[in-house]
């Protein structure tokens, strides 16, 4: 492991079974499978500095990656350039550093990843599984109220439109000076669910060390649409739609990982609904599984997920630092690691973490979430 957290691109692992009775993958993947053995990884969005629930989380993946003798990857995950800074990356990859969290290989950003997004939704174009979406979001929550609509589910309602209709549909788009999203056409054979491989949020099956989620997956939108004066000049002439590079998370986190290597995913809990959606995405590109561990939120004073308005939240605000920050981290993770481990105001947090590591036991991680204070 590299002993600095900062510098930029990474490697990795093979392929790991199939959750369930999933179809088998019809399509070659077009990106590389990288050899050795999959990879754990923490991708933060630099939108801000990371809070104590964000770096709990962080030591959770890397803790778990390490304890299984992984690989660890650092990713950021800049792909909304509108909310995205340098100067954010810098300061989270210094808190992450100043907590001991050591990765394997140079840190990846989206960004770098453009070609293989459209490389991905070109080989979902090219087997027919990729439509023009027209709807507004108030269209989608107007379908959504309807009396046999589903809640939170895209209803279809462009997917089986007429030649004509689509000619009409782009022409009214287009004269409100806007652009059509890229939806999935997920196949009918699945039902609308998918099933991944969970260690945290689920039961455990002792025989397979995982439990299963199964969950649902509809059309989801792999690029965006928007205002045309957003979009790129040949997102018109070449009928695709949509901002030339402006895709959805779901496809890039599976192309991003699938680049890396990466076979396991430790990331907040309420993240758990989307990993069907990936998971089913990374089949149809033919790319190795990936197993999940969704843990329990931090949640401010009132319940709520832990946020700025929660007061002092960030390393830069504790009095203590990072010192304070890893402390707090390893009482909250209680039986999980051992918690008699003598640290005082000298003791270094990587000296904590070193600790954490020869400890941990994933099967004692409480699934209740953790309060802040």
């Amino acid at each position: 492991m590299n002993d600095a957290p900062a510098s930029p691109e990474p490697q990795g692992p093979e392929s790991q079974n199939p959750a369930s009775q999933n179809p088998e993958p019809q399509n070659p993947a077009p990106l590389g499978r990288p050899a050795g053995r999959p990879a754990g990884r923490y991708a933060p969005s630099p939108s801000g500095d990371l809070h104590l629930g964000n770096l709990r989380t962080a030591v959770l993946a890397w803790l778990i990656a390490t304890t299984e003798n992984r690989p660890f990857r650092l990713r950021i995950d800049d792909i909304d350039a509108q909310r995205s800074t340098a100067e954010a990356a810098s300061r989270q990859l210094e808190d992450l550093a100043d907590l001991g969290i050591t990765h394997d290989g140079p840190i990846a950003r989206q960004q770098e990843n453009m070609p293989h997004y459209r490389a991905a939704l070109k080989q979902l174009q090219d087997a027919g599984m990729v439509y023009e979406c027209y709807c507004s979001r108030k269209d989608i929550a107007d379908a959504q109220r309807a009396p046999h609509g589903l809640p939170g589910r895209y209803p279809g309602t462009c997917r089986n439109l007429t030649d004509a209709e689509r000619d009409q549909r782009r022409a009214d788009l287009l004269a409100q000076g806007r652009m059509w999203s890229l939806r999935l056409a997920a196949s009918e054979d699945i039902e609308g669910e998918w099933a991944v491989r969970e260690r945290v949020a689920v039961a455990h099956d002792p025989g397979r060390n995982s439990g299963e989620f199964r969950g649902e997956v509809d059309d989801m939108v792999l690029r965006r649409g928007g205002n045309i004066e957003r979009a790129d000049d040949d997102a018109v002439d070449d009928g695709a739609g949509g901002h030339a590079d402006d895709f959805a998370y779901n496809l890039c986190v599976v192309v991003d990982d699938a680049l890396a290597g990466v076979g396991q995913v430790v990331r907040g809990d309420d993240l758990l609904t989307s990993a069907p959606r990936q998971a089913y995405l990374a089949h149809l590109l033919g790319l190795p599984d990936v197993e999940y561990a969704h843990v329990p939120l931090v949640l401010g004073p009132e319940g709520r997920r832990l946020a700025k308005r929660d007061g002092a939240v960030t390393l830069r605000e504790l009095p203590g630092g990072a010192r304070e920050g890893m402390q707090w981290i390893r009482a909250s993770l209680g039986k999980a690691v051992d918690q008699s481990f003598s640290s005082d105001a000298t003791t270094p947090p990587a000296a904590i973490l070193a600790h954490m590591r020869d400890t941990f036991d994933l099967a004692k991680l409480s699934r209740e979430p953790v309060t802040w204070r």
